[in-house]
């Protein structure tokens, strides 16, 4: 469900810097390139068919096969982002024979995803 958001940002009526909250920031922010990984890894949620991979990836370890019939697309398809989604370590693989079983890296995947629906899901 979606807010009414006004169409204007509201700014300032004059120009006063806060030197003492300025300092705060400066020596809390993370580096340029640190902001630069975050951005990049968040990149790889906007994606709606890595989502539905995760989703289904919540529920139980699969093979491309699986995923391919779950989610009614190639296996080519799916292999491209599954291939997406292991360089950004959001998933891992396994081989059992002839068969490549992936799963979540770890919970840090279920909890990013789960905050952001809790997020969209706010009055």
């Amino acid at each position: 469900m979606k807010k009414d958001i006004d169409k204007e940002v509201e700014i300032c009526d004059c120009c006063e810097v806060h030197e003492n909250l300025l300092q705060i920031v400066n020596e809390t922010i993370p580096e340029e390139n640190e902001l630069y990984d975050l951005a990049e890894l968040f990149k790889v949620f906007g994606d709606s068919t890595r989502i539905r991979i995760l989703f289904v990836l919540f529920e139980a370890e699969v093979c491309v096969c699986d995923l391919a019939k779950a989610l009614n697309m190639t296996q080519s398809a799916i292999s491209h982002q599954l291939r997406i989604l292991k360089q950004n370590k959001l998933v891992k693989s396994r081989r059992d024979g002839k068969s490549i079983f992936y799963s979540l890296a770890d919970e840090h995947v279920w909890t990013i995803i789960d905050q952001g629906r809790e997020h969209i899901e706010e009055d």
